[in-house]
């Protein structure tokens, strides 16, 4: 009995689980054949699909879609709802302004947009629903039945890499805008629109103004630039504009460059203050550059090689120009032509390698000083200097020196001249002779008097005289070697050197007197 009760609920379970399995098998079919799908999976669609729509009032925002709202939220331009959604209509529906004004008198407009940066082409519609009631709806035909769904990740990693574009143009420094085919600015990054902002004074109307002369695109050309300049209330911006095409838009780049304006104007003053020094220098200056032709010249040139302006702005080579001081005799006259040529090269290799000078006599009598000075990026430079009065002036100085020296030397006293710090800077033929070591100094020239004569007063006056000893006397006598005496002066020159000068004078008879006696009879040589 037992046995029996157990085969009937196990039964009992298969039935019933038979069962419930074919009724789930006979659902799923029916389903297959009434073409149903899951509850859930409409809804999520149903919810992705929702409009675009807005409702102003007096374009005061009142209600919006969802998509609507996100939408406000991403687009970039002024501020306030209304004037938000023009900047982004106006790119899209470039009528969209005007055909809008018209809106009081046509209850509802419709307008197809170009196509943007894909393959879509937006349609908008407007409604004037009275009492100041304006209701806009966008929308997109080709996706109106596509069932499009974007998975959450992927909408994610786009929204972030979008954020972070428009992140990175609205904080760069230069100013970005995009403009049609008419030149009506369609987009511009939040750099422009501070800067139209300050300069309207708050008042951002759309389209936007514009604030550059920015260069044409030609076609096939790429990219071109231009310097422009922006006057906000007196105070000048430059920038450099580029112009890039892209379809029917052209995109510009202005990037700031008042350092740049700032550098190129100091260049150019920095340059005209050496133009203007060069063409008052009474040195002649030619600059040849690495081709060895003549960059930079100035009027003194002209004058003192007598070359032709006309020539000199040719731009000629250096052996030409060499050549044409030649046939100008501006050059010393050569041996031969060989040697001259070999002498003007050894001059461009010595002035370009390092400071080289030379020093030209020229056939009609002038002197010149030619320096070679090498200069950046292997350009060099030469400098003409006329010093005929500076060559006539030195040799006159040295006529004067040797006739001067020549009349010291005819002297019968003994002349020497001291600094103050007892150097001796010049001596007299018959202070040579007397003197015949040639001290230099009046060290030495202490230790020859003590050696050729007898230490005493007299002696010990002059030294103490030539060393500066106050209260020491200017005048005395010394014994030489021989017994002569030998009488001395010393004097002031300028104030700071002094003057030296021995006398000769007859031999003293027998033993050598005390210095007051050696006096005396030095009053009474003089006295004869």
């Amino acid at each position: 009995m037992a046995s029996y009760d157990l085969w009937s609920t196990v039964a009992a379970l298969v039935a019933g689980t038979f069962s419930v399995v074919l009724a789930i098998l006979c659902i799923r079919a029916y389903d297959r054949l009434k073409g149903r799908r899951p509850q859930a999976t409409l809804g999520t669609l149903s919810d992705g699909l929702q409009p675009v729509i807005f409702l102003f009032r007096d374009r005061q925002l009142v209600d919006a879609t969802g998509p609507a709202r996100s939408l406000l939220d991403h687009a970039g331009g002024p501020d306030g709802d209304w004037p938000r959604l023009m900047a982004w209509i106006a790119p899209r529906f470039p009528d969209a302004a005007r055909h809008l004004s018209e809106l009081g008198a046509r209850l509802q407009i419709d307008l197809t947009g170009s196509e943007g940066m894909g393959s879509a082409a937006l349609s908008l519609r407007a409604e004037d629903l009275g009492e100041g009631l304006v209701r806009i709806s966008v929308n997109d035909p080709s996706a109106e039945h596509a069932g499009i769904l974007v998975d959450s990740l992927s909408q994610q990693a786009m929204e972030e890499e979008l954020d972070l574009l428009r992140r990175a143009l609205d904080q760069t420094p230069m100013l970005v805008w995009r403009q049609d085919a008419d030149s009506r600015i369609t987009w511009a990054n939040a750099a422009y629109l501070r800067r139209a902002e300050v300069m309207g004074d708050g008042d951002l109307p759309w389209p936007l103004p514009r604030l550059l002369e920015s260069p044409k695109p030609v076609p096939g050309a790429g990219t071109k630039t231009r310097r422009a300049s922006l006057d906000d209330h007196g105070v000048v911006s430059w920038y450099d504009c580029h112009s890039h095409k892209m379809g029917d838009q052209t995109m510009m780049f202005a990037l700031p460059a008042d350092a740049a304006v700032r550098a190129e104007r100091s260049l150019r003053e920095f340059v005209q203050t050496l133009t203007k020094t060069f063409a008052d220098l009474p040195i002649g200056l030619a600059i040849f550059d690495r081709q060895r032709r003549l960059q930079l010249f100035n009027p003194a040139l002209i004058d003192l090689t007598g070359l032709p302006t006309g020539f000199l702005t040719a731009r000629p080579t250096l052996l030409d120009f060499l050549d044409q001081l030649r046939e100008h005799r501006m050059v010393p006259e050569p041996k031969d032509y060989r040697s001259w040529r070999q002498q003007m090269s050894n001059l461009e290799s010595a002035a370009a390698t390092g400071h080289h000078v030379e020093e030209w006599s020229l056939p009609n009598g002038r002197t010149y000083r030619v320096t070679g000075r090498p200069h950046p990026d292997g350009a060099v430079a030469f400098l003409f200097d006329d010093i005929t009065s500076e060559i006539a002036l030195t040799r006159q100085f040295r006529s004067d020196l040797l006739m001067g020296s020549a009349v010291l030397d005819r002297l019968d006293d003994a002349l020497a001249v001291f600094e103050p710090s007892g150097k001796i800077v010049l001596t007299n033929q018959a202070y040579r002779d007397m003197w015949p070591s040639a001290a230099g100094t009046l060290t030495e020239a202490l230790a020859e008097w003590k050696s050729q004569g007898q230490t005493g007063p007299g002696l010990a006056a002059l030294e103490a005289r030539l060393q500066g000893q106050p209260e020491a006397r200017d005048t005395g006598a010394i014994l030489d070697a021989r017994g002569h005496l030998i009488g001395w002066s010393v004097s002031f020159l300028g104030g700071t050197n002094q003057l030296l000068s021995f006398k000769k004078n007859v031999a003293v008879q027998g033993p050598v007197r005390p210095e007051p006696d050696r006096s005396a009879s030095l009053s009474q040589v003089g006295a004869r």
